[in-house]
C-alpha cells in the first residue's frame, strides 16, 4: 500500500498543475504564454540546471556516467525513429526525427524524479536534462533546418549554465548560499510555470494524422522505457539513479521540438511534430504511472 501512496504523491502534483494549464487554455484560448517561454529559456532553466547539478550532492562521476548512459539511449531512440518513420513512409525522415530523439526530460521528467527520489534524484535527472538541452540546440536545429548553426547555442543561456555547473562539479566548488537560495526559488517557480504551459500547449496543438502520431508515440513512450531497462541491465545499474534513468527514458516528446520545428521546418513537418507531441503526452498519462511504479518498486 505504501508504494501506491508514494506513486500518488509523485504524480498528482505534476498532473494537477498540467491540468491547471489545460483548464486555463480551454477557458482563454488567447492566453499569452510568451512570458513563460522567455522566462524559462533565459532565467528559469539556467537556474534550475545550476541548482540541480550543484546543490543536490551530485558528484562529477555520476554526472559523467549518466550523461553517457543517456547518450546511448539517444542513439537507440534515433535508430527506432528512423525505423518507424521508414515504415510509415515518411518523406522527410530527418526533420521528423526530433520527437523520437528528445523527450520531455525537463518539463515533466525533472519534477517527477524530484518527487520520486528527492534532491539526489533531481541531480541525476538534471544531468540527463542537460544533455537533452544541448541536443535541442545542436542536433535538434540541425535536423529541423538541415544545417548546423553554432551561433544559436552560443546565444543560449542554459548552455553556459551547464558549463558553469560542470566546472563547479569537477572542482568540487561549493555554490555560494545566496546563489543556491536564489536558484532554488527560481527552479520551483520554473517547474510550476513550464508544467502549466504544457497544459496550455495541449489545448492549442492539433492532431493532423492520428494513426501516424499514435504509431510514432508508441516508439516514444512504450519503447523508450524498454531502452532504459536494457541500458540498466547491460551496465548492471541499481538504486535511485537507475530509477531516474528509466523514468527519463519514458517521457513523451518535448514541446521544444515543436518550437524549433516551427522556426526551421516547413508547415507539414510542424503539423506532424505537433501531432506526435500531443498524442505521446496524452499516452504518457497512462504509461508514466506504470513506469514510476516499477522504478519505485525495483530501484529505490
Amino acid at each position: 500500500m505504501d508504494i501506491y501512496l508514494k506513486l500518488f504523491e509523485v504524480l498528482f502534483p505534476v498532473f494537477f498543475v498540467v491540468g491547471i494549464g489545460y483548464y486555463l487554455g480551454k477557458n482563454n484560448p488567447k492566453i499569452d504564454t510568451t512570458f513563460i517561454t522567455t522566462f524559462a529559456a533565459n532565467i528559469g532553466t539556467p537556474a534550475m540546471i545550476i541548482y540541480a547539478l550543484t546543490s543536490t550532492s551530485l558528484s562529477f562521476e555520476i554526472f559523467k556516467d549518466y550523461f553517457w548512459y543517456y547518450l546511448i539511449a539517444i542513439a537507440a531512440f534515433t535508430i527506432i525513429g528512423v525505423v518507424f518513420l521508414f515504415f510509415l513512409k515518411t518523406k522527410d525522415i530527418v526533420r521528423e526525427l526530433p520527437p523520437f530523439i528528445m523527450p520531455n526530460t525537463g518539463n515533466m521528467g525533472l519534477p517527477i524524479c524530484l518527487f520520486a527520489y528527492g534532491s539526489q534524484g533531481l541531480g541525476v535527472a538534471a544531468a540527463i536534462s542537460a544533455l537533452i538541452i544541448l541536443c535541442h540546440f545542436t542536433l535538434g536545429i540541425f535536423l529541423a533546418d538541415r544545417k548546423f548553426d553554432l551561433s544559436v547555442i552560443l546565444k543560449n543561456p542554459p548552455f553556459y549554465a551547464i558549463i558553469i555547473s560542470v566546472i563547479f562539479l569537477y572542482f568540487k566548488i561549493e555554490l555560494p548560499v545566496f546563489i543556491e537560495n536564489t536558484t532554488f526559488l527560481l527552479m520551483y517557480a520554473t517547474i510550476f510555470l513550464i508544467l502549466m504551459s504544457l497544459g496550455i500547449a495541449l489545448t492549442r496543438f492539433k492532431v493532423f494524422s492520428f494513426k501516424k502520431a499514435f504509431i510514432s508515440s508508441i516508439g516514444r513512450v512504450i519503447l523508450g522505457p524498454i531502452i532504459g531497462l536494457s541500458i540498466i541491465k547491460y551496465f548492471n545499474l541499481s538504486g535511485f539513479a537507475a530509477g531516474v534513468l528509466l523514468i527519463q527514458c519514458s517521457m513523451p516528446s518535448a514541446v521544444l521540438n515543436y518550437l524549433l520545428a516551427s522556426i526551421y521546418s516547413p508547415k507539414k513537418i510542424v503539423d506532424s511534430v505537433a501531432s506526435t507531441i500531443v498524442v505521446s503526452t496524452i499516452m504518457s498519462f497512462a504509461t508514466i504511472p506504470v513506469v514510476v511504479f516499477f522504478a519505485l518498486k525495483y530501484f529505490n
